[in-house]
């Protein structure tokens, strides 16, 4: 019988998951609500019972050994989700104790960018590489950084919130009650932010001034960039000269091979890579130029999350 594991991803909106052998093919794929859950027992339940149904399409063929999550704030040491502010259920939720009753088997927990970047490791863009880091940048920016083959716990499972680097002083107000983060400026809300200040500040014709706040999206930004929109295109140079500027100072701490940029604003491609290297090698070390390449993830945006998650557990797994 061939052994799998169900690789899960919590979001704020969704939960997807899906059945991953240990090469990273992936069975079968599903998603449930996460928003429409006010109690985390009845999510639960929900998702034990989804993640049944996946198997059952496949019963007496595959046996599952194990089940990764990836979660915001999910502490890998603990297993514990602790306070994440974009889900239903606050405080502390001990998320893997409770999963446990529906599922007797090995059960690892650990936050969404971290998983991410196992997912790349073993079946991404860094499968040969041992030193590396991946930001996804979607609604936040989060950041997995990996070791010497290792990823960056920390001492409370907790290391690697880049997105959380104060890089304006009294900056923009973040959604974590600080002022100035990295992820309210690099992220895909950071950059519709951007947009706005532009537009207030500037008299250029933009294709952007039709759009409200609510509605602006970064694809929207990428496609006005890709005709030469001279709000769009500003706004892709700012957001990337401050990524650069940070991304240099992580460089100077852990001197990775690689860094990989993953999620919605990563898919505008040229715009955002671009800036980003030139101010990155311009902020770092000497030491360090034209040493560190800046890639997009290996993983493609339809299974990587549930990719990620599958590595969390079978690293757990295979040791």
């Amino acid at each position: 019988m061939k052994k799998v594991v169900a690789g899960i991803d919590i979001g704020g909106t969704f939960t997807k998951f899906g059945i991953v052998d240990q090469d990273g093919k992936v069975y079968a794929e599903s998603s449930i609500s996460t928003a429409k859950h006010q109690d985390i027992d009845t999510y639960l339940d929900q998702l034990a019972r989804a993640i049944r149904k996946l198997l059952k399409e496949e019963e007496g063929r595959m046996e599952l050994a194990g089940i990764g999550i990836g979660a915001p704030n999910g502490n890998y040491y603990r297993g514990i989700i602790e306070y994440a502010p974009n889900l239903n259920w606050k405080g502390m939720i001990p998320l893997v104790e409770l999963f446990k009753s529906y599922f007797d088997i090995p059960i690892v927990l650990t936050n969404d960018a971290n998983a991410a970047a196992l997912g790349e490791m073993m079946y991404g863009g860094a499968r040969n590489m041992t030193d590396f880091i991946v930001i996804t940048l979607g609604t936040g920016l989060g950041s997995g950084i990996v070791v010497n083959g290792r990823v960056v716990y920390g001492h409370d499972g907790f290391a690697g919130e880049m997105g959380h680097i104060t890089v304006i002083e009294n900056g923009r107000q973040c959604g974590c009650g600080r002022k100035g983060c990295l992820e309210t400026y690099v992220s895909a809300t950071g950059i519709v932010r951007t947009v706005f200040e532009l537009l207030a500040l500037r008299n250029d014709e933009s294709l952007l001034r039709k759009i409200s706040f609510d509605k602006l999206s970064a694809r929207d930004i990428s496609a006005a960039a890709n005709k030469a929109d001279r709000i769009a295109m500003k706004a892709f140079e700012m957001t990337g000269r401050i990524l650069g500027r940070s991304l240099a100072d992580v460089v100077a701490l852990f001197s990775p091979e690689a860094i990989f940029l993953f999620g919605g604003l990563a898919n505008a491609g040229d715009h955002i890579f671009k800036p980003a290297k030139t101010y990155m090698e311009k902020h770092l070390l000497n030491i360090f130029r034209d040493k560190v390449k800046i890639l997009p993830s290996g993983l493609t945006e339809t299974n990587a999350a549930v990719l990620g998650s599958a590595g969390l557990i079978w690293k757990e797994i295979l040791g």
